[in-house]
């Protein structure tokens, strides 16, 4: 599957065709979140091929950037994400899904549920902390 190059504003935020603007990088930023609860469970990245295969497959494929290699998110570990709607935002440069997850539910390389564990708090002094 190819992605047609972005068109005019207009068409881009007011249009019906899928035209991704993927970044210097290659890549979209892509949202993931649980189709029941609404949790946030991971923030990643796309190219054309792994957003691609996600629309092909109603299964969620991202680009790791670390490994630098395509990554089919449960391949390994059994937490396929199974993808219940998905949506581009205003300036088509960013995803957003809606999954259901297999295997543990997990969806975090650290066991945890959500990659959001920690919230980001302020010490009296105003120094910044994390907390699980």
């Amino acid at each position: 599957m190819d992605f047609p190059a972005p068109g005019p504003k207009s068409e881009l935020e007011e249009g019906l065709r899928l035209t991704p603007r993927f970044g210097p990088d290659g890549l979209v930023t892509c949202v993931a979140t649980d189709h029941e609860t609404g949790e946030l469970l991971m923030v990643a990245h796309m190219n054309r091929e792994s957003l691609a295969r996600t629309i092909e497959t109603g299964e969620a494929w991202y680009w790791s950037r670390s490994r630098a290699e395509l990554w089919h998110k449960g391949a390994t570990s059994g937490q396929i994400q199974t993808v219940r709607e998905m949506r581009i935002d205003c300036d088509q440069d960013a995803v957003w899904i809606r999954v259901s997850v297999a295997g543990d539910g997990g969806c975090c390389h650290t066991g945890r549920r959500s990659c959001f564990y920690r919230r980001v708090e302020r010490a009296s002094d105003g120094t910044p902390l994390l907390a699980v």
